[in-house]
């Protein structure tokens, strides 16, 4: 099949199906978008009162926002890794008839993730000041080091959802990962607790990485390590020129499968 060339505006496209993404995930839900508030305060609800009142484990006082450091970006993460997975095939039709670039289906089924990730931001946030903790020059770090990781999710969605075509499992091996991720990602530990000889694996890890430096910034008023910051723009640069290359290759039988 001959492929025609897309001559629109990238920008316009991006923005649609961002916007349809969105629509479709909250149509005929009540509460909507509260969701991505409920969610991660249900969670870390739940975290605190296991680990302070059951285990008893002697948790400072700020462990919920300690808590919530860990489950923005694992939320994120896991959200959009599955989206990015799964945008392909939810879109067959797009992608059949209309001679788009494929490769912003799952780089626009990640971005309408940022929308979410934008409410739990502005709630870990809030929950910052709440707990004492007031803004300084560090927080200037968070903006690129978002930027490196949702380039990092990026790159893994072309990557799963270009596979998921010709794999319809790649789906359920996704949504496995993200359960064991969970616990290898610190969320409810630090990383002091971290035996030595897989602290440099978690520093590799982009998301037990993000995890890292957001309470570097956060909790502790310094930057990141810059071995980390190092790592997570390798991670990123990485896995979007892979994750381009084996989709440019792939796409080229998607209409046979889909």
């Amino acid at each position: 099949m001959v492929q025609q060339k897309w001559k629109g505006d990238y920008l316009y496209l991006l923005q649609n199906l961002v916007l349809k993404d969105f629509r479709i995930r909250y149509r005929n839900m009540s509460l909507g978008i509260l969701w991505s508030l409920i969610n991660p305060l249900v969670m870390m609800g739940v975290l605190t009162f296991v680990f302070e009142h059951i285990y008893g484990a002697g948790t400072p006082p700020d462990f919920p926002l300690f808590v919530l450091c860990g489950l923005v970006p694992f939320n994120f993460f896991t959200a959009a890794w599955l989206s990015g997975t799964t945008s392909i095939i939810v879109n067959s039709p797009l992608v059949k008839r209309v001679p788009v670039p494929r490769e912003m289906v799952p780089i626009a089924a990640v971005i309408s993730n940022c929308i979410h990730l934008g409410i739990q931001l502005a709630l870990l946030l809030g929950m910052t000041l709440f707990f004492g903790l007031y803004p300084n020059r560090f927080w200037l770090w968070l903006l690129p080091l978002w930027v490196l990781y949702v380039a990092f999710v990026s790159g893994l969605s072309l990557i799963s959802s270009a596979v998921s075509v010709f794999i319809r499992d790649t789906q359920y091996v996704v949504e496995s990962f993200n359960v064991v991720l969970f616990w290898l990602v610190p969320i409810f530990y630090s990383f002091d607790s971290i035996p030595q000889q897989y602290k440099t694996v978690y520093q590799f890890n982009p998301v037990a990485a993000l995890v890292l430096a957001m309470r570097n910034i956060l909790l502790d008023h310094k930057s990141p390590p810059v071995t980390l910051i190092e790592n997570m723009a390798i991670a990123a640069a990485l896995t979007m020129g892979i994750g381009l290359v084996v989709f440019g290759r792939l796409k080229r039988g998607f209409y046979e499968y889909i």
